[in-house]
């Protein structure tokens, strides 16, 4: 991270010796704006809010994780040398993919647990999953980091973004294509978008709304990543990154279409569960 003229300070508080960034309350904030929205749909689909909570108690460590830990593989040439760094992650250094796969699994494995429709769980979480990651890249900004190719001036200028953000994109003596805010943008119109039509009656299948998340996600960053200088990157030459959002954005579609020719009896998504949801007031 780079402290330049201008800049921001990451640090929001100091509590003694207690420092408290900027990149964890804003993933803080995103996790507890998302995990309320999951359980207003949930409740509209039949799932209990117990069952979203207990979920997202066991995905989060192992979220956090899988984050870091593909973010570390693919970057071992230096933790390797640094070991004692591997646990800051309160310095960013995590890696969205690595979370998704982490996250992933554990909702497989708890939906199969609690005999709960794992694709219409995967549906409920998916845009506020992608609302979380597009408020989740201001903490990459306050941090310095998932930048562009040097550019100029004139050119954030263009882009009618207030100096605050401009100064924030002088990093390494030079301004820097705000790659941040462009997946930013993008993920937050994702989030619009299936907020939107999620609802449509006879749109989505069971899946279909997480499925349309990964592929309008992956053709995203697809294009973010490939402006990026900090990319993982395998043997030097793939970003790793880059090739797995054409993976999954091409897998993602083929498989939408797939189900629906293999499997036309799949419930709508607005059918949800098929279980009433009783909520108790205690």
């Amino acid at each position: 991270m780079n402290t330049v003229l201008g800049a921001l300070n990451p640090i929001a508080l100091r509590l003694g010796p207690i420092q408290v960034h900027w990149y964890g309350v804003i993933i803080a904030s995103a996790v507890v704006i998302a995990v309320a929205l999951a359980v207003r749909e949930g409740q509209q689909r039949g799932v209990r809010p117990d069952d979203i909570y207990d979920m997202i108690l066991w995905a989060l460590p192992f979220t956090l994780i899988a984050a870091r830990a593909y973010y570390v593989i693919f970057q071992w040439s230096y933790y390797s040398q640094n070991p004692g760094e591997i646990i800051r992650i309160w310095d960013g250094g995590i890696a969205i993919y690595g979370g998704l796969i982490g996250a992933g699994i554990v909702v497989i494995l708890f939906c199969r647990s609690r005999f709960i429709p794992t694709w219409l769980m995967l549906d409920i979480a998916a845009p506020t999953v992608i609302m979380g990651q597009g408020i989740g890249r201001w903490g990459n900004f306050m941090n310095q980091e998932a930048f562009g190719r040097v550019t100029s001036l004139s050119f954030l200028q263009g882009l009618h973004l207030p100096e605050w953000l401009i100064n924030q994109m002088y990093i390494r003596g030079a301004y820097r294509q705000p790659t941040f805010l462009y997946e930013s943008v993008w993920d937050l119109l994702g989030f619009v978008l299936l907020m939107v039509t999620r609802h449509r009656t006879h749109w989505y299948k069971q899946g279909d709304v997480f499925l349309t998340y990964v592929a309008w996600y992956a053709f995203g960053r697809f294009f973010t990543e490939g402006m990026r200088t900090d990319s993982l990157m395998l043997f030097n030459v793939i970003r790793v990154s880059q090739a797995l959002s054409v993976v999954l954005f091409f897998g993602s579609i083929g498989l939408m279409v797939w189900r629906r020719y293999h499997n036309p009896d799949n419930r709508w998504y607005l059918a949800g569960s098929g279980q009433k949801v009783v909520t108790e007031n205690k």
